[in-house]
């Protein structure tokens, strides 16, 4: 059982009564408090979102019984602090859809209010999680910050004037207007403002969008946060002129980012102008891709009637416009229990913390365990075993828990206990930074080092299995990666225990030697990277000696890799100079060949580009010998484009059937899009001709 159980139907007054209580004090908890106690919501947006819709359809089927505090009705379902500044026009809320029928019903909507279909178009982008806020500028100079409130009055936030970046203190203009968009912690900043509190004695914020709802009304702090702003819309102040007449949503945007105000327009997934809902849906499921990648949260896409006097026809209804409307997305953000810690060393010796967590429904999957980057972080979260704590997910990547619910804390609740000695080999830890690490080093994990560069996806070394590595460790014959190469026959044999075997490991090094340079860079065991991202470095550097020569600015410039990644990979590639050095002085290949490829092949569609294919599951067939990595190497090589997640614009999802008949997650999905499901022979017999391919 989770914290956050699905929500049932109401059925009776009293449990009508119920559910709104429950949302007003959610509400509470997130728009109340001081600033430094807005942040301790019991409830997570996606149940908070169960219980309103539980609400609304309790009221349609009850119209006579609607309470008069019903929250379906309020902006902020009634909870956020009024404030004593009336808005120029009011800031309203959205409606919310959650499937792509509902937003065909929504354009449906929109046409009848109109009379006709929609002529301007719609404007689509990303909807972002933190707080509604209205600036207001005069002048050129930015001269007051101003909550949404309850979308009428709002409160005054001037101290944070300065400290959002994206809303300049002054525009490139001396014009007067209110630019309205949102302010949110991206990641970075969000990690960084904890980092900040904790200095200062003050708790964690549980997610970035609670934060930033303390941040903007917190007005003693002895620290200031910065936080990002992007603008989706702006009116004119004072009778200004500064926004023409029957300008488009679009042309509005244009013109804020003219005078140097940050828009949607510059977001990372960006605004676009289309013609249809359909086109608004094929954007959707866009940026639904690119959501792990994004560097801050959004909850949703925004679909807008682009024409403002379309919008001005169909106008507004009590608490959101008709002409816009919210696409939630999936939630990846619950809450769950913290079970227990589990200590893991690496290939490196860093020693990582792993969450173990009671399983919870995250962005379409189960999740049992998250990831805890090292003691120091912790206890910045103030972490106890019992704790129901806050996990976020986006997409495939792993999910991460971003701190305790401390009211929730159960009595006798005990601090997570940190190992006293290295969990693989009993050894002393160096503690001297944020992350532990054995002081053995990578000799910690030798073996394991050595068994990583050995597999199919890197080196490709068939037969050195775990019990050869282990003698070829303990004889001392080999103390990193580079020593594979100058191994001889009798070390081999003896280690393999016969000449037979001993022989074919010589010949299998020596094919070693001859892999590319992305099979060299995996075989490294470079933290954050693996054999897609060694791939990239490659097939961008082209030779090692670029890559050694590449600092953190040029190593941005490789798909999967930012701001965070790129200074540590470049710091530890400088660090194996040494074994580097040595392969190379063994003869290892340092290129990679350059892609020559025409744009031909079975998974090239018809209009030159490469086609879009997910794997999933075990391979079976053909494939079942190249696992779900080669099958991505497979589909590159005959022209396509492997991918993680089904949407709209998936080609194929390679599939084994499920036992039972059942579908998978990802099936499931496909199969409601209607994106063709093969399976592995199926999709063996149509690349067929690409199956193997030397130097792969």
């Amino acid at each position: 059982m989770t914290t956050s159980p699905a929500v049932e139907a109401l059925t009776t007054p009293a449990q009508y009564r119920h559910a709104i209580a429950r949302v007003r004090e959610a509400a509470q908890a997130y728009y109340g408090g001081d600033g430094d106690f807005a942040t301790e919501s019991v409830m997570d947006d996606a149940t908070y979102d169960q219980w309103l819709l539980a609400i609304a359809a309790y009221e349609q089927a009850n119209p006579a019984e609607v309470a008069p505090n019903s929250p379906t009705d309020q902006v902020a379902a009634g909870a956020a602090p009024i404030g004593d500044v009336a808005h120029t026009v009011p800031m309203l809320s959205l409606d919310n859809v959650f499937s792509a029928e509902q937003l065909v019903s929504w354009g449906e909507g929109l046409q009848r209010r109109l009379g006709r279909p929609v002529e301007g178009g719609f404007t689509v982008e990303p909807k972002l999680d933190g707080a509604a806020i209205a600036a207001r500028y005069r002048d050129g100079r930015l001269v007051q910050v101003v909550t949404r409130g309850d979308g009428r009055f709002g409160e005054d936030v001037s101290h944070v004037i300065g400290t959002i970046i994206g809303l300049p203190e002054r525009l490139e203009v001396a014009d007067t207007v209110e630019v309205r968009g949102e302010a949110l912690f991206t990641q970075d900043q969000f990690e960084r403002a904890n980092e900040i509190r904790v200095r200062h004695g003050a708790t964690v914020f549980r997610n970035p969008r609670n934060g930033t709802s303390g941040t903007l009304r917190a007005k003693d702090r002895p620290y200031r946060l910065s936080m990002t702003f992007w603008a989706y819309g702006a009116v004119n102040l004072d009778s200004g002129t500064f926004l023409p007449d029957g300008a488009s949503h679009a042309e509005v945007l244009a013109l804020l980012s003219k005078a140097g105000v940050r828009t949607t327009r510059e977001n990372q997934a960006a605004m676009r102008h289309v013609r249809t809902v359909e086109q608004a849906r094929q954007r959707i499921e866009e940026i639904q891709a690119m959501r792990p990648e994004l560097p801050f949260g959004i909850d949703g896409v925004v679909i807008k009637a682009n024409s403002a006097a379309e919008q001005q026809a169909v106008g507004f209804g009590s608490r959101f416009p008709h002409w816009a409307i919210a696409y939630k997305l999936p939630a990846v953000e619950r809450t769950t229990v913290l079970l227990e810690v589990e200590w893991n060393v690496g290939r490196t010796g860093v020693i990582a913390p792993r969450a173990r967590l009671e399983p919870v429904e995250v962005d379409g999957s189960t999740v049992e365990y998250a990831t805890l980057h090292n003691p120091a972080d912790i206890a910045r979260r103030d972490l106890h075993i019992g704790d129901t704590v806050t996990v976020y997910k986006a997409g495939d990547i792993i999910p991460r828990v971003q701190a305790a619910v401390v009211q929730l804390r159960p009595a006798g609740a005990v601090e997570v206990p940190l190992p006293e000695a290295c969990p693989n080999c009993g050894g002393d830890i160096d503690k001297s930074q944020e992350r532990w690490r054995c002081v053995k080093g990578a000799a910690c994990r030798l073996p394991a080092l050595i068994a990583y560069a050995a597999q199919r996806d890197c080196l490709d070394i068939d037969g050195l299995g775990r019990t050869y590595v282990n003698a070829l460790v303990d004889s001392g014959a080999v103390t990193d990666i580079a020593d594979l190469y100058s191994l001889d026959l009798a070390t081999l044999s003896e280690a393999a225990g016969s000449d037979k075997r001993g022989t074919k490991l010589v010949e299998q090094i020596r094919a070693a030697k001859a892999k590319p340079l992305s099979r060299q860079l995996c075989a490294l065991g470079i933290r954050n990277t693996g054999r897609r991202l060694s791939q990239r470095i490659a097939a961008h550097f082209l030779t090692m000696d670029a890559v050694r020569a590449a600092d953190a600015e040029a190593m941005r410039e490789v798909e999967g890799i930012g701001a965070e990644k790129a200074p540590g990979i470049v710091a530890q590639i400088a660090e194996l100079a040494p074994v580097i050095d040595k392969m190379v002085a063994a003869g290892a290949a340092m290129t990679e060949p350059v892609d020559e490829s025409t744009g031909e092949g079975p998974l090239v569609g018809a209009d030159g580009r490469p086609m879009k294919v997910v794997v999933t599951g075990r391979m079976t067939g053909p494939l079942a010998d190249l696992g779900r990595t080669g099958v991505k190497d497979l589909i590159e090589r005959a022209g396509g484009k492997a991918g993680d997640g089904v949407t709209a614009g998936t080609a194929y999802l390679v599939a084994a059937p499920a036992a039972g008949g059942k579908l998978s997650g990802k099936a499931a999905k496909a199969e409601k899009l209607g994106v063709k499901v093969l399976t592995p022979e199926e999709f063996a017999e149509l690349v067929t001709e690409y199956r193997l391919s030397p130097g792969a």
